[in-house]
């Protein structure tokens, strides 16, 4: 029997261990296991626990309540695979015949394609056994699941070393001062012998205090004690100053990087995680470079020339002094591990806290109107005690781990101080060696001690570069073309040539080939979920397509670099964005330099000049965050003049008037209808009315053009268009009796 170990599929619960053992009684003699995957719908499209299990004979399938179902395999069988509307669905043909369909949502979908793949494999010969051929014996393994996240490694810290190379000359300095200054501090001890040995205790025995000789040696400590005050100083000045800096060249290029990805990459990933790991983690790193870092080496240096001043003085009884070296080593590798992992998941839980922060300041409106202060309290009560549970477990771990380095430390304090007096009553020692010795080893055993204590730090600070260089190692999926073109000049001209797009593993564009004439004004309809945003995103490079190409005047986008392609276009988004600022600065966003004359031609033109001079100070009022200050329909303006003000060759509306009303949108409508003159524009509009100016309407459905033509046209033909337009005539013919006079327009 064959253990699948050769797949990494999704776990499907609990079940499925029981369900995989109980396969073992179902195969048949020369039956191998190859693979298997999750299902979570029936076949009546109801969310169930289920699983489908490849063999080499055979494809077994089972779902909670239901007995197992085989279905045989032949040389002409075939595993198909079609992804529709957010659900998969694979089905076995033995020739014409379909034997066996099974249904998944996507989040199965990698499982799916793995599983496809080893279907393929076997039926080429290639799923053979990888481990043994005993089939009495072997046991199929669970296959564990997807772990996209690695754990963080301390040579993480090591990366750092491209934000520092830039400094190393100040960090060279740095170096040299951070070594003097812990000879200098290493002096005064070495010192106390001769004053023990030839002032103080000559003076017990009858021999007069030698007081130019007590001058020379207090001078001597208190010139070295300045000397390592200076250059301490000057070490964690210095230092410090350059661990901002690399902190700051890591948060900017971590933020940098961020914005060349794509919007795929947003997509899957929560805002207060990104400003977790750019904000906290960055200055976390920060600490750790200004502060602990510069301590530890300190603290290694303090050690190893402490350790060689003692092997001067006395081989033995330094050799003594560093008995709980190895105890204390063994410790911090015991405990690396587990406090590195403790840290990862509390910092995966202060993302959580975050990112409740994040999702309910900027929605306090919507959690108010739907009076759901209290759930949101207990959302983010639910993530900080999480977040305690975690550090409590790391807490009880290092609260073990600190008093044990320090009661070691003591002991071999006390082993020392046993082997020392028994070396003064051999003669072999004076009681000034023993004397500088235990001030050495009281700072040895002190440095020890908060050298042990860095694997704490170190371990939180290598979580937290893992987790931003996670960002810096994400490559873009629209990257930026290695040879790129330029456009001496943009005509508009737009050609999608037999394109295709999937979301993760969904196809949602369908071999679609578009050519849109310079200066045209095309018209995108078709039912929610029909392609018409992707569509745009495509036009836009947001993403990337999967087959096919997208073009411009001829030249493929992708051969374009991305910033010089975008500033030909003007989008207005169907929910405005505004940022924090003044409302002509966010008019001016695409266009900086913009003068106040050309951001108030913009205004006008977009018919928002009017409500503008009626706010307390004009162009200068703030718009609050995201815009909050402003009603829909005039976020909707400003975003409208922003695309306004960059004249730009090609003009992207996606439902631009959802947000206003009637009289509103027939005011914008009418500014509109002159702007797209020699522009080429495309519009996406659930209101048909708003179109029927276009030159041309094009009609999707499920990531395909269905109909293309203008809108009387489309009517005669009696097609998808037409029965678009007729539900929508129908649903104003009889409105909702809830519905506002808003809902009442001639095309709602």
């Amino acid at each position: 029997m064959t253990a699948p170990t050769s797949i990494t599929l999704p776990a499907a619960g609990q079940y499925t261990r029981e369900w995989l053992d109980q396969i073992q009684t179902k195969l048949l003699a020369d039956e191998r296991l190859i693979g298997w995957m999750p299902l979570d719908l029936d076949a009546d499209m109801t969310f169930r626990a289920g699983i489908l299990v490849l063999t080499n004979l055979r494809l077994l399938a089972r779902h909670t309540g239901q007995d197992w179902d085989a279905h045989a395999l032949s040389p002409e069988s075939q595993l198909d695979h079609v992804d529709q509307h957010g659900v998969g669905h694979l089905s076995l043909h033995n020739g014409q015949a379909t034997i066996g369909r099974w249904h998944y949502t996507l989040s199965h979908g990698p499982a799916a394609r793995q599983l496809l793949d080893l279907f393929a494999a076997r039926k080429q010969g290639l799923a053979s056994d990888p481990v043994t051929d005993d089939a009495t014996t072997a046991q199929p393994e669970i296959a564990a699941p997807v772990n996209l996240v690695s754990p963080p490694s301390t040579w993480a810290l090591f990366r750092l070393w491209r934000f520092a190379r830039p400094y190393q000359w100040p960090l060279f300095i740095g170096f040299v001062l951070t070594i003097t200054s812990t000879a200098a501090a290493l002096v005064p001890p070495y010192l106390t012998m001769p004053l023990m040995d030839k002032v103080l205790i000559p003076f017990q025995n009858g021999v007069p205090i030698d007081w130019a000789l007590v001058k020379y040696y207090l001078g001597g400590l208190l010139l070295a004690s300045l000397l390592a005050w200076v250059l301490g100083w000057g070490r964690t000045y210095l230092l410090a100053k350059v661990s901002e800096r690399i902190g700051a060249d890591l948060r900017t290029t971590a933020y940098q990087h961020l914005q060349t990805l794509s919007l795929q990459y947003f997509g899957g990933k929560r805002t207060g995680d990104l400003i977790s790991r750019i904000g906290s983690e960055s200055d976390r790193l920060c600490v750790f470079l200004s502060l602990h870092l510069l301590d530890f080496l300190t603290d290694v240096l303090m050690i190893v020339m402490t350790a060689i001043i003692l092997f001067s003085i006395n081989p033995w009884l330094a050799v003594v002094t560093l008995i709980p070296l190895p105890f204390i080593a063994w410790l911090i590798h015991l405990v690396r591990d587990r406090l590195r992992h403790g840290f990862e998941r509390a910092d995966r839980v202060w993302s959580e806290l975050t990112n409740v922060l994040t999702d309910t300041i900027p929605g306090i409106r919507v959690v108010k109107a739907f009076a759901q202060e209290k759930r949101e309290v207990q959302r983010f009560r639910d993530a900080n005690d999480r977040n305690l549970v975690i550090n409590d477990r790391v807490n009880r771990l290092w609260a073990l781990f600190s008093p044990t380095v320090t009661f070691l430390t003591e002991i071999g304090l006390l082993v020392v101080w046993g082997f020392g007096i028994w070396l003064v009553s051999v003669e072999e020692i004076t009681v000034g060696v023993l004397t500088a010795f235990l001030t050495y080893i009281s700072r040895f055993y002190i440095r020890l001690d908060a050298m042990s204590r860095i694997v704490s730090h170190t371990q939180r600070a290598a979580a937290g570069a893992k987790r931003i260089f996670d960002i810096l190692d994400h490559v873009s999926s629209v990257p930026e073309p290695v040879k790129p073109k330029h456009l001496t000049r943009v005509e508009g001209g737009l050609q999608l040539n037999r394109i295709g797009f999937r979301y993760g593993s969904r196809q949602v564009i369908h071999n679609l080939s578009l050519d849109i004439r310079p200066g045209e004004m095309i018209g995108l309809v078709g039912h929610s979920g029909s392609g018409k945003s992707t569509l745009v995103n495509l036009i836009c490079r947001f993403y990337d397509v999967t087959e096919g190409s997208v073009r411009i005047d001829g030249v493929d986008i992708r051969d374009l670099p991305i910033a010089e392609y975008r500033r030909h276009i003007g989008l207005v988004l169907q929910e405005p964005f505004l940022f924090f600022g003044t409302i002509a600065e966010n008019i001016a966003y695409g266009k900086p330099e913009a003068s106040r004359e050309d951001i108030i031609a913009a205004a006008k033109a977009a018919h928002a000049h009017e409500f503008i001079l009626r706010l307390p100070h004009g162009y200068d009022s703030l718009v609050g965050e995201r815009g909050q200050a402003l009603s829909g329909g005039e976020r909707q303006r400003i975003s409208i003049a922003r695309a306004l003000l960059i004249d730009p060759r090609i003009l992207i509306l996606d439902e631009a008037t959802s947000s206003v009303d009637t009289t509103t949108e027939k005011e914008i409508q009418t500014a509109l209808d002159n702007l797209v003159k020699g522009r080429t524009t495309i519009s996406i509009a659930h209101r048909l009315s708003t179109l029927r100016k276009a030159d041309r309407l094009v009609v999707m459905d499920k990531g395909q053009v269905v109909e293309t033509g203008r809108h009387d046209d489309l009517l005669a033909k009696n097609g998808a268009y037409a029965r678009l337009y007729h539900a929508q005539s129908q649903l104003n013919d009889h409105p909702p009796a809830s519905a506002g006079s808003e809902s009442h327009d001639n095309d709602e």
